[in-house]
């Protein structure tokens, strides 16, 4: 790609500004990705990391680079533009049998290699030792061969001397370098005050990275060369936009992708989104949107009394299908919401019905009971142990979940009681719509819709600790939401001191209203035809007389404080339960109508 001006990634400048001052270098990191390089002035093309090491230690001034790695040994790297020259003499010198600038070799040569490399005089040489993460299990229980190797490398470095080489005699050492995944791959004694060593972190590829190699992957794509420079921009920002946070070869691979299964230009998001989730087809623009239109009938069917709640979720769902005001940047989730109220209102019922909606089964949506995740380390059962520790292999519920049905409804309940370091994940979650698991797989969550649920802002605590009510049932609609939001502001901001969490949820934090009087006698009505109707499919009619219903509806509808859960458990207690005794001691027929002429706490009479 032709540019007025580029920039190197900051690891290799770094390098290069302290070649000349130290002897070793540990690099982590981002060192399996591509690299943008500029190969000739204004032209910059993706390289893999070695071909970028190579080229930048010999642009600065470095004669040869031999390269180690723990399958293939030794060996001389050179490119058609930079050769090497006398690589199998070179290999001698270093101790080796060489054969076409290759020499075999383990740890006990490498360590012999190290020490000959230091002292050899002549033009400046680096040793790029690759895939030392490998060279031992534990960085901190190393055996015999493995510390003799790093307690020479330590020695060395510090016996290693500058020398100038050159035209402009400038200071050089004989140079190596470890290429590592992680700092703590090598031991602490090794790294840790060590004046002749510097350790240099490779970050992932930012923005201006990705956008340097973003048009010419483009170029490639089916109905560029007939597309308009407006609608290459176009594609060229969306592709850039849509793999945030992704490597330049996850880059490289989209493309390719695209190539290979004819995806035009102008579709460049859906080739991001097969890569990230596998999914061919865009599953929330196949939704039903004559269905949703009549969504509202549906949902408050079996969600009563928080109108304002259900047209306030329906319009997340309705902007997830159409993207209007969802920054789709990156992999944010398509939408999220926090529900907040009493109990028994009707928020978790409410995300089982939009499941329903949009997979015409409730059962379909992911739930974590965040009770479960209070410890402080319950994190690895969402994303799985880290290497070394019990349940490794198996990966975490929630990422293994997602990985699995990235198109889907995802429901934290009762988040107000996951230990805090969850929330850090949650977070993640919001703001680049990525984890990372225990075994080092990214999983997206931008085809996932997601919803929190909390009892938070109900009750407070006083200076004293004492826990009182914050809202009551007697409380106007208008007074509970606003105490609830403030009391969700202040819990978020000053107790979890992580205000971020919530700007993440911007205008989504619902607030349920109580179950008001009129509202409870509907869901008591329905809750008696739902038995009624249950039992008519087992064969049996039942009748109450109006005393008895009137007498069960005093006692449901007595205490609302637990909403239609505290209903239902009413029911259960005063109807379900004595009824079911009865009907055991009676074993009516099939088709046989019962009545129940009088019911009180606890007991009924049967005709």
């Amino acid at each position: 790609m032709s540019l007025g001006y580029f920039e190197k990634p900051r690891w290799m400048r770094d390098l290069v500004r302290f070649l000349p001052l130290k002897s070793q270098f540990v690099l982590s990191g981002n060192i399996r990705d591509l690299q943008a390089c500029e190969i000739t002035p204004s032209v910059v093309t993706p390289q893999s990391f070695e071909l970028t090491l190579y080229r930048t230690l010999r642009e600065a001034g470095y004669s040869q680079v031999v390269m180690w790695d723990p399958l293939i040994g030794f060996q001389c790297l050179q490119t058609p533009d930079l050769p090497a020259q006398n690589t199998d003499q070179l290999l001698q010198q270093l101790g080796l049998t060489p054969e076409n600038g290759c020499a075999a070799g383990g740890l006990d040569l490498l360590s012999n290699v190290i020490e000959r490399l230091v002292g050899l005089m002549g033009d400046p040489i680096a040793l790029v030792i690759d895939f030392a993460s490998q060279l031992s299990i534990r960085a901190d229980n190393l055996s015999a061969v493995e510390h003799q190797l790093f307690t020479r490398a330590l020695v060395l470095s510090h016996q290693a001397r500058m020398r100038p080489a050159g035209a402009n005699r400038a200071p050089f050492f004989n140079t190596i370098l470890w290429l590592v995944e992680k700092e703590g791959d090598l031991p602490d004694w090794l790294l840790v005050n060590n004046p002749k060593l510097r350790h240099i972190p490779v970050s992932k590829p930012d923005n201006i990275a990705r956008r340097a190699l973003a048009l010419p992957l483009i170029k490639g794509i089916p109905g560029s060369q007939q597309a308009t420079d407006e609608a290459l921009l176009k594609a060229e920002t969306t592709f850039v936009n849509s793999t945030e946070g992704m490597l330049l070869l996850d880059m490289n691979a989209i493309a390719t992708l695209a190539r290979v299964e004819q995806i035009n230009i102008d579709n460049i998001g859906d080739a991001v989104r097969h890569y990230k989730v596998g999914v061919t087809e865009d599953p929330w623009q196949k939704i039903d949107r004559e269905k949703i239109k009549q969504a509202d009938e549906f949902v408050y069917r079996r969600v009563k009394g928080q109108n304002h709640a259900v047209t306030h979720m329906l319009d997340i769902i309705k902007r997830a299908i159409t993207g209007v005001g969802t920054s789709r940047k990156g992999n944010r989730p398509r939408g999220v919401v926090f529900l907040a109220g009493p109990t028994g209102v009707g928020k978790t019922e409410l995300a089982k019905t939009i499941t329903s909606l949009l997979f015409n089964d409730e059962s379909a949506y992911i739930r974590f009971d965040m009770s479960e995740f209070s410890s402080e380390f319950s994190d690895q059962r969402l994303i799985g142990a880290p290497p070394g520790y019990v349940g490794y292999d198996m990966g975490g519920e929630l990422t293994n979940a997602i990985r699995e049905k990235p198109f889907s409804v995802v429901l934290f309940d009762e988040i107000e009681k996951a230990h805090p370091r969850i929330l850090d994940k949650f977070l993640q979650i919001l703001d680049d719509g990525v984890l990372t698991s225990g075994r080092g797989e990214r999983v997206y969550f931008s085809e996932a819709l997601i919803v929190f649920t909390s009892n938070l802002g109900i009750y407070k605590v006083t200076e004293t600790g004492e826990r009182i009510s914050n809202v009551s049932a007697d409380d106007p609609f208008e007074t509970v939401q606003i105490r609830v939001q403030n009391e969700i502001e202040r819990y978020f901001k000053f107790v979890l001191n992580r205000p971020e969490i919530l700007n993440r949820m911007g205008e989504n934090i619902i607030v349920f209203d109580f179950i008001r009087k009129d509202v409870a006698e509907q869901i008591f009505q329905q809750m008696i035809d739902n038995i009624i109707e249950d039992l008519k499919t087992n064969g049996l009619a039942l009748a109450f007389t109006i005393g008895a219903l009137e007498n069960l509806r005093k006692i449901a509808l007595a205490d609302l404080s637990n909403g239609g859960r505290g209903i239902r458990n009413q029911i259960e207690a005063h109807l379900l339960n004595p009824l079911a005794r009865k009907l055991f001691e009676l074993n009516p027929q099939v088709d046989q109508k019962v009545t129940i002429t009088r019911l009180q706490a606890g007991s009924l009479t049967l005709e």
